[in-house]
């Protein structure tokens, strides 16, 4: 900006010197350099009424211009962070432009899985982290970072909590994740805010912070593991139900509103999703959040609800464009 007015400043200028006094462009060129700079050297041709008047309005605004332009120059000179001070402004600009995104607190293992996610189904996330070395380290593959503690209201409010869906926190300490639930909740109430614990004494106490879920990465290990015991083949055919992102997706869940009609209400045997894409609804989501495991087909559609369904990729990628998903 500070380089783009200065170029208005001359280009104003010289046109102006041209029309006004009818000069040459040498001579044009050369008069406003010696107004815009306040050098001091005298005209080259003597000025009428009309370009002295033109003299004094581009003086005024050549000052202020080039004040401004030469602090901004000088700071981005001087300073010892200038890229990456540019780079937090980039994104912050970025963020700003954010609707409906998911806010990530911390980049250990968890939080770096949950960006991968994110990433493969195109959802736009902020990471929050406050470990400079971290952030270097992942500067150049494009996640959006904000460096700061998590617990604090203004770096929440710097990764766009207001206009977010979703807040991630997977900070290795409990209390660390039980202090951001606490501060997420009390900046907004309709967060979806979903916390990683370590020990099953902090499960109740996230919970009543405000996490609407409480994920502990180590129980879930375990019993996963427990379960390629017991039931081996079953275990194996659930994680070849992948939801990994473009192209490898098998699972998905859909909201009615998208696929029906808003001032109609239909069965699942009238929607018929089985012939028109290959896909199978093996899930319902009632609107107060009842499931309902291989529903009848039957069973009427009612709005803010929703549908999960089982397919292969292609099948999957079909009804997403039947849709427009």
């Amino acid at each position: 900006m500070a380089l783009f007015l200065l170029f208005f400043v001359l280009v104003v200028g010289v046109v102006g010197y041209r029309l006004v006094t009818n000069m040459s462009w040498t001579n044009a060129i050369y008069m406003t350099v010696i107004t815009v700079t306040t050098v001091g050297f005298g005209e080259v041709e003597a000025l009428d009424h009309t370009g002295k008047i033109f003299t004094i309005f581009l003086l005024i605004i050549s000052v202020f211009v080039f004040a401004y332009a030469i602090s901004v120059i000088t700071e981005y000179i001087l300073s010892r962070s200038t890229l990456s001070n540019i780079i937090q402004r980039k994104t912050l600009k970025k963020i700003r432009r954010m609707e409906n995104h998911t806010i990530i607190c911390g980049f250990g293992r968890n939080g770096k899985q949950a960006a991968e996610k994110l990433k493969a189904h195109n959802q736009e996330f902020v990471v929050v982290e406050k470990s400079r070395t971290v952030i270097d380290r992942y500067e150049e593959s494009e996640i959006p970072f904000i460096e700061g503690n998590a617990s604090e209201d203004e770096v929440l409010e710097k990764a766009g909590i207001h206009q977010a869906k979703c807040l991630i926190t997977a900070l290795p300490s409990d209390a660390d994740n039980l202090f951001v639930v606490l501060t997420a909740r009390q900046i907004n109430e309709k967060l979806l805010i979903i916390s990683r614990a370590s020990e099953e004494s902090s499960y109740k106490k996230i919970k009543l912070a405000g996490a609407d879920n409480v994920i502990m990465p180590d129980k879930i290990g375990g019993e996963h593991m427990a379960s390629l015991v017991v039931v081996p083949d079953l275990v194996e055919f659930i994680d070849n139900l992948s939801i990994g992102g473009d192209n490898t997706t098998n699972v998905e869940e859909i909201k009615t509103e998208d696929i029906t009609y808003p001032d109609k209400e239909i069965t699942l045997k009238e929607l018929d999703l089985r012939r028109k894409t290959g896909c199978t609804v093996i899930g319902y989501k009632t609107p107060d959040g009842e499931y309902i495991i291989n529903p009848e087909a039957d069973l009427k559609l009612a709005k803010e609800s929703k549908i999960i369904v089982l397919g292969r990729p292609e099948q999957i990628e079909l009804l997403k464009e039947k849709y427009d998903l």
